[in-house]
């Protein structure tokens, strides 16, 4: 039986994408192969006439290319022209759509632990790529979406096309709001030099009983996460949303519902120190 390639495309590839959809596939059984590859922009259209060419089925699209990808592809999702990113490339006999995963990712793994997000009182910290990705598909879910950003005019700009509402930044940062979920979706305690140790609010500003998630997974227990269990809220890493985005590609790729204990093991054991 012959092989189906699949694959990745980032500056410096890792391997929590390849073993998880490595997983899915052996779940399966399917004789599928996940390939990460390096990538820079110059490159980037070459590789996208190198997946029609050499039938690659999908591909992973890692920042920065996956805003750069977009005007390569033959199709797009409705998602990726309101999100205005691309991280999900499907071959169909030559014709590439793009996807968007993430948003799908952010709202399932929301799902595991608030159920129905219908109605859901949800605070987005953020306004970049992520946070676009994370508030459209949690409105898509129809819950109520406020935005808060150090920039309001992008706080605005974002809730506006997405049918949310901007919030003040100062006032969702540091007293409680009316919020069931609070998602943070900036830079703030990514295991990245000055940010590592960055709270995106004050921990008072926590509403009691609510569910946090942060989508950084390096480390996976953030400052923020600690500090929201400290105030008794449910917490989700942002592996969960990793993984669940990925499970969606799996299932884009496929067109069968993604195996997603065993995604989750591997994910699990790859970022296990």
């Amino acid at each position: 039986m012959p092989l189906t390639l699949c694959g990745s495309l980032s500056l410096h590839p890792v391997s929590l994408g390849a073993a998880m959809h490595t997983a899915g596939y052996r779940a399966l059984g399917l004789p599928w192969v996940y390939m990460p590859f390096s990538m820079t922009s110059e490159r980037l259209a070459g590789a996208l006439t190198g997946m029609r060419a050499l039938g690659i089925r999908g591909l992973g699209v890692s920042m920065p290319f996956k805003l750069e990808v977009i005007p390569l592809l033959d199709r797009q999702s409705d998602l990726v022209r309101q999100i205005g990113a691309c991280n999900t490339i499907v071959n169909d006999d030559g014709v590439l759509h793009g996807h968007n995963t993430d948003a799908d990712g952010a709202a399932r793994a929301l799902e595991e632990v608030v159920g129905a997000l219908t109605g859901a009182r949800c605070l987005v910290l953020g306004a970049g790529g992520a946070a676009r990705a994370v508030v459209f598909g949690l409105a898509a879910r129809g819950a109520r979406v406020s935005v808060a950003n150090r920039s309001a005019s992008k706080a605005v700009s974002l809730a506006q096309a997405a049918g949310a509402t901007a919030v003040d930044f100062e006032s969702a940062t540091t007293s409680p709001g009316p919020f069931d979920v609070v998602v943070n979706a900036t830079s703030g305690g990514m295991d990245q030099g000055e940010h590592s140790a960055r709270l995106p609010l004050d921990p008072g500003a926590i509403p009691p009983g609510a569910v946090v998630m942060d989508i950084v997974y390096k480390p996976i227990e953030t400052a923020l996460l600690a500090a929201a269990r400290a105030r008794g809220a449910r917490v989700i890493h942002g592996g969960r949303m990793l993984l669940h985005q990925a499970a969606r590609q799996l299932e884009l790729y496929t067109g069968v519902d993604a195996p997603l204990s065993a995604m989750d093991d591997a994910l699990t054991a790859a970022m296990l120190p």
